[in-house]
């Protein structure tokens, strides 16, 4: 079992921008999320509609891999993921709420070249609703 070096892993304590990679009929399906938090050094949590693509494909194979990038870091985290919540209770929409344990932790910088920020993420619309359902699934993640 891998970790998630500290300086990483304090950078996903919040929600954070990420792209999961799952797979269906042996082949890749990648997608945007934005509902990503650490646990801890050796556990993710994200939250995805529970009707997506890629909360079927987890719930067929359950290996998976996220790429988070941020201040000075690029990296690849890949393990074995289980349903912890089928729904959040209090949202209009069925969510799921998914723990990843962490088996492999890949720096994806190559020499000479760094990450100089984090994804640059913001909600439209109505942002007092997105912000109130960021904080609802959050409180779940962190549960």
């Amino acid at each position: 079992m891998a970790v998630i070096p500290d300086k990483i892993t304090e950078n996903l304590k919040d929600l954070t921008p990420a792209v999961l990679a799952t797979s269906q009929d042996n082949k890749p399906y990648t997608t945007f999320i934005t509902w990503l938090t650490a646990k801890d050094s050796s556990k993710l949590r994200f939250a995805l509609s529970s009707d997506s693509y890629s909360a079927e494909n987890l719930r067929k194979n359950p290996y998976a891999s996220v790429e988070v990038f941020g201040n000075g870091f690029a990296v690849s985290i890949s393990g074995t993921v289980r349903l912890v919540e089928e729904k959040i209770e209090g949202l209009s929409f069925p969510v799921s709420v998914f723990e990843m344990n962490v088996e492999n932790v890949v720096d994806n910088l190559f020499p000479g070249g760094t990450v100089s920020g984090s994804i640059p993420f913001k909600h439209t619309g109505d942002t007092q609703k997105a912000e109130e359902l960021d904080r609802v699934v959050k409180e779940a993640l962190l549960k």
